[in-house]
């Protein structure tokens, strides 16, 4: 099919994807003043939805890698979008809870499939930029997120919020039912299917689980940082709950782009003179990452620390391009389904599905600002995976 219109489809799906899923967190102080929840809580209304995420996704993988993927993405896009909806009917933590879990299911199928398909439309040289300009919509989709939950929240209530993100998820995913195709897995015979011994060789490549371990703790920091800095922005520098959001929204936005675009520009012009390329960029975005989170973090007030935040967004940005180039490289074709699978597991699993939860906690015990640098602490293994990796790849990788 044309690259174009896949490219175009599977965007705005990622797009929405990442509404949906971070239009909860601008909500969390309404969500906390109407049905009383702590920030334990809150915490675990995130985690909840990773947990799912995160366990959904080899079953799907698997699915993925002997199916035509178009249908796979047109229902994981109709299940996130009507639970999305749900969480707005929801009356209670309980129901809240279920309600996450449901996106979870939905979006595991869709960020299985999505970005091993769209690699295979475009050579290797241009993977890179590729994928990191789709993965523009995790900073685009998390800024709308928080800005839609923001501002829709204050005006109308936190259910009107899930309202907004949920209903266009029907309308892409009725677009994906009919325009896209899948020709390579239309017809797959069974001697040509991946076999266990298959997936067991990609599981005990070393440079594989080295950037899926690197990518689990920028995940982790990610995920912390996207729940709890709009509620940081609140309690510390005295932003109303549309002011946070919108704010927040904006760095994310901005300097998420601009470091996902760059990153991948980055990567893709390293390919032409060293086959470290992509490794050599995940490991600088870390390490630039750090003094200017400490620095944001310790800012007497809310002009240094947005400004030192934006450069924190910036840099934590760096490796998304980077990365799904690096798994595509280190995967064949015919498992690259599962082991994007895999890699959601392992970054989930270590990553954002227990930030939340346990910076939640650790705010509960010693505050919030505590317990955001001690999640930052995190990045410090991830240097030392990214190193490993780049050590250990072969040098056709």
């Amino acid at each position: 099919m044309n690259a174009k219109k896949l490219f175009w489809i599977l965007l705005l799906l990622n797009l929405l994807n990442y509404i949906d899923r971070q239009v909860l967190y601008s909500v969390f102080p309404l969500l906390q003043q109407d049905l009383k929840l702590t920030d334990l809580q809150l915490g675990s209304l995130a985690s909840a939805f990773m947990l799912v995420y995160m366990c959904c996704a080899p079953l799907i993988g698997f699915w993925a890698d002997r199916a035509p993927r178009q249908k796979l993405v047109s229902a994981s896009a109709f299940v996130w979008s009507a639970a999305t909806l749900l969480c707005a009917a929801a009356g209670n933590y309980a129901g809240l809870l279920a309600a996450r879990s449901f996106i979870g299911v939905g979006e595991a199928g869709f960020t299985t499939i999505a970005q091993p398909f769209l690699a295979e439309q475009y050579p290797a040289q241009k993977r890179a930029t590729v994928l990191a300009l789709f993965g523009l919509a995790l900073p685009l989709g998390s800024a709308l997120g928080y800005l839609l939950g923001g501002m829709a929240g204050q005006r109308w209530g936190w259910q009107a919020a899930f309202l907004l993100a949920g209903a266009p998820g029907f309308v892409l995913a009725f677009l994906a039912w009919t325009q896209l195709q899948d020709s390579a897995h239309r017809h797959i015979p069974a001697a040509n299917r991946p076999a266990w011994r298959d997936y067991r060789t990609l599981l005990t490549d070393k440079p594989f689980l080295w950037i899926c371990l690197a990518h689990a703790m920028i995940t982790f920091v990610q995920g912390g940082f996207s729940a709890w800095m709009p509620t940081y922005f609140h309690r510390y520098f005295d932003f109303t709950v549309a002011q946070a959001g919108t704010v927040f929204g904006a760095i994310v936005v901005i300097c998420g782009a601009a470091g996902t675009f760059l990153g991948g520009k980055l990567a893709d012009r390293l390919l032409a003179k060293t086959p470290k390329a992509y490794f050599i960029t995940i490991f600088a975005g870390i390490l630039l990452m750090l003094p200017c989170a400490g620095a944001a973090l310790y800012a007497p007030n809310g002009t240094l620390g947005v400004l030192f935040i934006s450069l924190a967004v910036l840099c934590i940005f760096l490796p998304m391009g980077p990365v799904a180039a690096a798994l595509v490289a280190l995967s064949k074709p015919s498992v690259r389904s599962m082991a994007f699978a895999f890699n959601i597991f392992i970054i989930h699993a270590l990553g954002d599905a227990l930030s939340p939860v346990l910076i939640g906690r650790a705010s509960d015990a010693w505050g919030l600002k505590t317990a955001l640098l001690l999640g930052c602490a995190t990045l410090l293994p991830g240097l030392l995976f990214t190193a490993l990796a780049a050590r250990k790849a072969a040098p056709s990788n």
